[in-house]
């Protein structure tokens, strides 16, 4: 089931590997869609509410695990398409070590101060009890994030995109059950929503864990493999922490917009959770863009393939364009439906807020494209700490953004994306150009040495 990206059509290739990877992004969302659906359906907006108004801290806590995992699958996906197989499986035993000690960290420290941060977000009191208690559980629940993200990552940078989209359709499947089961049959409100979620994302990790110990030669460690070291470690941190980090700084400016949609009272709260949880799942196909750049480019750099960095791009740009096309046109014939799949009908009245937030974001999904293609595609050539600049761009935007929303209200939380994709994007695209032109230049580091993790245990 591996997939060697460094021979074909880069728009075959990027649909064959791409299609699972988004898939797999669908299925993962369908965790919070569900979680939603329910709650608003079930318990009501004030749940809601409280559910949404986490968005911003979980997305900054649970993007940090998703990057940080991701860039320590790079190093993997560029062994691979070197072909140096004892590289990959010391790399792979490094980051197994790294998730451990940090999602063991971030687990203690976000759970003993999600209170302060819940508050410091100004989040209204109505809601505060029922946030806390699901943003709670689900800091709680962060190491099964962890082997969830690690262990897809890897075998997608084997090339198999397959098996996570299997593990998390399965995954989904018992989130539903658990769903019910603890709201509906045992009446545990937002914490069941939150402990269906975890779990959910347990079961997933599980079962990629044991594809990779069962289902792939390269990947069976000998005991050797297993020692820590501290050049790979630290090489391992060079492209995870900024992955992790860049999540995290694009979280801090969405933190500080929901703190000013929080300061507008529960009914734009409402409004805003309900239009992001559509354009979350709309998105997702930028998602598996970026994820299949990341791995596309980590392959070709590994294997020394320069042009076709280019083609990929090429490729992969267009396909953001034709699906940005549609996106939009499908949103605005539908977005009042869409919306009240997570409204109740009492909140029915919000609907034409809700309409503006996520039309106002679909006319920008191009640019967004371009974030997802061309970051990603910067951090598998090996710049990770290059491409986290482009999250200080949208941390800029955002909350210069949310600094306007007292004195121009809820439009200027509609804009606030849009504006920070543009601002990533006059950054990204000159990066990109810049580490193409370092990694192929003659005398380069890329002629010499193409990626700079390769010199480890050598």
């Amino acid at each position: 089931m591996t997939k060697d990206l460094t021979r074909g059509s880069p728009m075959g290739l990027i649909l064959s590997f791409g299609v699972p990877v988004l898939f797999g992004y669908l299925f993962q969302q369908l965790y919070n869609v569900v979680d939603t659906a329910i709650v608003g359906k079930t318990l009501g907006g004030a749940a809601l509410a409280a559910v949404g108004s986490t968005g911003s801290i979980n997305f900054l806590v649970v993007g940090f695990s998703v990057g940080v995992c991701g860039g320590f699958a790079i190093p993997v996906a560029q062994q691979f398409g070197a072909g140096n197989e004892q590289e990959l499986r010391r790399y792979v035993t490094n980051g197994v070590w790294l998730c451990a000690g940090i999602g063991a960290v971030l687990t203690a420290a976000t759970v003993c101060l999600c209170g302060a941060i819940l508050t410091g977000m100004h989040t209204p009191a109505d809601i505060y009890p029922r946030a806390y208690a699901y943003i709670a559980t689900i800091f709680a629940g962060l190491p099964a994030y962890f082997l969830y993200n690690f262990t897809a990552g890897v075998l997608r940078s084997l090339g198999d995109s397959r098996t996570p989209v299997i593990w998390q359709i399965a995954a989904s499947l018992v989130n539903i059950a658990l769903d019910i089961l603890f709201i509906l049959t045992f009446h545990l409100d937002v914490f069941g929503a939150a402990l269906a979620t975890v779990l959910s994302q347990l079961l997933a990790g599980a079962g990629c864990l044991v594809r990779m110990i069962r289902g792939y030669p390269v990947l069976r460690m000998a005991r050797e493999d297993w020692r820590c070291e501290r050049a790979r470690l630290k090489e391992l941190c060079v492209m995870g922490l900024p992955m992790g980090l860049q999540y995290s700084i694009t979280a801090i400016g969405s933190v500080m917009m929901q703190t000013a949609v929080n300061g507008l009272g529960t009914i734009y709260v409402t409004a805003v959770t309900a239009a992001s949880k559509v354009s979350i799942f709309f998105c997702c196909p930028f998602d598996a863009m970026g994820c299949t750049m990341a791995t596309y480019g980590g392959q070709n750099v590994g294997a020394k393939q320069w042009d076709r960095l280019h083609q990929g791009v090429r490729s992969c740009a267009l396909l953001g364009a034709l699906y940005a096309g549609i996106a939009l046109a499908v949103l605005w014939a539908f977005a009042e439906p869409l919306n009240m799949l997570f409204l109740d009908e009492q909140s029915a009245a919000l609907l034409p807020l809700a309409r503006q937030y996520l039309l106002t974001g679909a006319l920008f999904y191009f640019p967004l494209s371009l974030v997802n293609i061309v970051r990603f595609m910067i951090q598998g050539m090996g710049f990770s700490p290059l491409a986290t600049l482009a999250g200080l761009f949208e941390m800029a935007a955002r909350g210069a953004l949310a600094f306007l929303v007292p004195v121009f209200g809820f439009t200027a939380a509609c804009f606030a994306s849009p504006a920070a994709w543009i601002l990533a994007d006059l950054f990204l695209l000159p990066a990109y150009l810049h580490c193409y032109r370092k990694l192929t230049q003659p005398g380069s580091r890329g002629r010499k040495k193409p990626v700079p993790l390769r010199s480890a245990g050598a």
